[in-house]
Formats: C-alpha cells, structure tokens, sequence
C-alpha cells in the first residue's frame, strides 16, 4: 500500500522496515506510520506554500472510499472504513485503522476516511490509500498564489511542541 502512495501521490517514498513479523505485524505496521507522518511533518516545516486541503474519492471496483483531510497542525483521525474480514492475506485489517492514526497524528493532520460503498476487504483497503494518496497530492501541491506565505489566516500551521517531541504535560 506505501507504493499506492508513492504511485497515486506522486511522493518520493522509500521505507525499509524491519520487524517482529514472528509475532504479528502490529509495530512494524504502526512504526511505518508513525515514521511516515513524522516525515511529512519535517518535510512540510511551516508549510509555506502549500494548498493545505485535499480530497478525493476513489473508486475500486465495487469500493468506494473518500478521504478528506488537513494539514492543519491539530491530528484528528475519523475513520470510517467498514472492512468485513480480518484479514486479507496474512495481513490483520484492523492495521488498516492504526496506520492511519499513525500518520495522521504524526504529520499533525485532520484526517477523514469515509467508505461510501463496497465489500471487497481488499478493494476498500486498496481504495481507501488510493484515496489518501491523491488528497496529499493535492494538498501538498505549491500553490502559486501562496508562494512564501502560510496558508492559515492566523499566519501558522505548525505545533513546534509536537515537532520537536516535547509532550504537552512538558511544555
């Protein structure tokens, strides 16, 4: 699903992940998101420039899922992917909810999935990183209007506590 993100969001992405497959897939599913969204966070710095909202809906077959999200600086993950098996393949469906969450507390975005129809485990699955892939592409994008300037009316979009990993019980 990383190279339906790469392919569909036109992202350079590279992960290497080494895990403890020998028990489940959990960590390593989980790690990769956080690793993921703390590189979106680092990459986007104050996201000057950039067009901030994304959305798309994306069709597979009988799977429709849409995802909606902001590089706002708050995470808020609401997850709305009905996924009817357990697994698909060796893989536990229910990463599907904690990658998300992940990246999206990670990258300090608000983001939205919705599945609109479907019921196909794969064709949801796949659907819905279809969909986040082509919502980051399009949120990511240089907006040409806001060139050097962020795209809030308060002037900023970054929690430099939750970037620099300093917890709000610290600050």
């Amino acid at each position: 699903m990383i190279h339906q993100l790469s392919s569909h969001g036109l992202l350079d992405i590279k992960i290497e992940a080494k895990g403890d497959y020998h028990i489940d897939d959990h960590h390593t599913n989980e790690d990769v998101g956080i690793s993921l969204g703390m590189a979106l966070a680092k990459a986007l710095g104050d996201k000057k420039g950039i067009r901030r909202f994304g959305h798309f809906v994306a069709p597979l077959d009988e799977a429709l899922v849409e995802v909606v999200l902001d590089f706002s600086g708050r995470q808020h993950l609401a997850y709305g992917l009905d996924i009817p098996t357990e697994r698909v393949g060796t893989y536990d469906t229910q990463l599907v909810r904690e990658f998300y969450a992940a990246v999206a507390s990670n990258a300090q975005m608000t983001l939205h999935i919705r599945q609109l129809d479907g019921i196909n485990s794969h064709h949801i699955i796949e659907a819905s990183f279809k969909a986040f892939a082509r919502s980051m592409r399009m949120a990511l994008e240089h907006d040409p209007r806001r060139m050097g300037s962020v795209p809030s009316s308060k002037g900023v979009l970054t929690d430099e506590q939750a970037l620099s990993g300093q917890s709000m019980k610290e600050a």
